[in-house]
C-alpha cells in the first residue's frame, strides 16, 4: 500500500463512498462543516505564570 494510493472510504457523516487518501468525511461534508462549525481565529490573552509557593524555606538555608 502507497502512501498516494486513492482508496474508496465510505463518509463517516453522510454515509456515501468517496474516493480519498484517508478515512474522513466527503469533500460536501467538510464544506459544509467548514461553513457551519468554523470560527475565526482570535488572540487570546493569557495570565502570567506565577509559580506556587508550596514549601517552606530551609532554615539552614535561611539562617543569617
Amino acid at each position: 500500500m502507497s502512501i498516494d494510493e486513492v482508496l474508496a472510504v465510505t463518509c463517516p457523516r453522510c454515509g456515501g463512498e468517496t474516493p480519498g487518501r484517508f478515512y474522513g468525511p466527503c469533500a460536501t461534508c467538510r464544506d459544509t462543516l467548514r461553513a457551519t462549525q468554523g470560527g475565526q481565529a482570535r488572540a487570546v490573552e493569557a495570565a502570567d505564570y506565577e509559580p506556587k509557593m508550596n514549601v517552606t524555606p530551609n532554615a539552614v538555608a535561611s539562617k543569617d
